[in-house]
């Protein structure tokens, strides 16, 4: 007998729970943040809106400009004053630091927190002889990792940029958590998973942000529409048998990708059995209004 196809409705997911972060505005393919005490004017392809509160643009601190026509595209930064190299930021009392890139991010994706309430309360709420182990691939500047090592879990975050686990290293001093059981590890993401299932590794928890498009630091070509379903089975592996408390979180930015798709994607390359799937849409709330806007599609499950 067939198994019945899973219940594909969508959750929206809101970060509504930050102090250090607002989005003031957004519209004409562009967002107004207030970053810490800074202001930035960055590119947002999904905000087709025009936007309610024009006065407040001219008073960014940044404006960033991209070289091409993609919404990854490298840039440039315009700076209306002089902004330090980092500045702290603290969500939830977890303390780490923000930055302007040349790929128009600031090194925190606030939508994430929803996540980082997920995984941290999948790592609290289940008894267990040993602390749960989290793998973090495409692991950026750390904050899911750091998220989780504060829930008490140990921690394996790779990513395949060796500048972006500095980043997340400083985090970690940052946030006070250097004595916190994280392994720092520069390779690329489907690599190192078939490695992990030929030595017989598991993990509780897997968070996965991949790219598009991306290179692993040995020459390794990435590509989401082609390689996604290969990830998705062999991480499926390594959280391996049944039992309480395990975790994935999948968190995709492609703008024609539908969370249907994703969906259907996430469950059948997998075969997790004995949790709850769910899928939908990531967005950031207005502070002055009740708009949403929307920044990522993601499958999550649970045991």
């Amino acid at each position: 007998m067939t198994a019945p196809e899973p219940n594909i409705s969508p959750t929206i997911l809101v970060a509504d729970d930050w102090r250090d972060y607002r989005l003031l505005d957004s519209g004409n393919g562009r967002k107004l943040e207030q970053v810490g005490p800074y202001r930035f004017d960055r590119p947002e392809p999904q905000a087709l809106w025009t936007p309610r509160d024009t006065g407040a643009w001219a008073k960014a601190d940044a404006i960033f400009a991209a070289s091409g026509d993609g919404e990854d595209d490298a840039g440039r930064w315009r700076f209306n004053r002089s902004l330090p190299e980092t500045w702290p930021l603290e969500w939830n009392g977890l303390k780490f630091l923000s930055r302007p890139t040349p790929f128009r991010h600031l090194a925190v994706f606030p939508e994430h927190s929803v996540h980082w309430r997920y995984a941290a309360d999948a790592i609290g709420t289940v008894q267990r002889p040993q602390p749960a182990e989290v793998l973090n691939l495409f692991g950026y500047t750390g904050l899911a990792s750091l998220a989780c090592a504060r829930a008490s879990a140990k921690i394996t975050h790779v990513d395949a940029s060796k500048k972006a686990i500095g980043f997340a290293r400083e985090n970690q001093a940052a946030a006070g958590l250097a004595d916190a059981p994280i392994r720092w590890i520069a390779d690329d993401a489907h690599t190192f998973v078939k490695r992990e299932i030929r030595r017989g590794r598991r993990y509780d928890g897997i968070i996965l942000d991949p790219p598009k498009f991306g290179r692993g630091p040995n020459g390794e070509t990435w590509r989401l529409e082609e390689n996604l379903s290969a990830l998705l089975t062999d991480c499926a592996a390594l959280l391996g048998e049944q039992r309480p408390g395990r975790f994935l979180i999948l968190t995709v930015y492609a703008v024609r990708l539908s969370f249907i798709a994703l969906a259907q994607a996430a469950t059948s390359a997998s075969e997790l059995q004995g949790g709850a799937w769910e899928f939908g849409e990531m967005a950031l709330p207005h502070a002055g209004d009740s708009r949403l806007l929307p920044t990522a599609i993601f499958a999550r499950w649970r045991s």
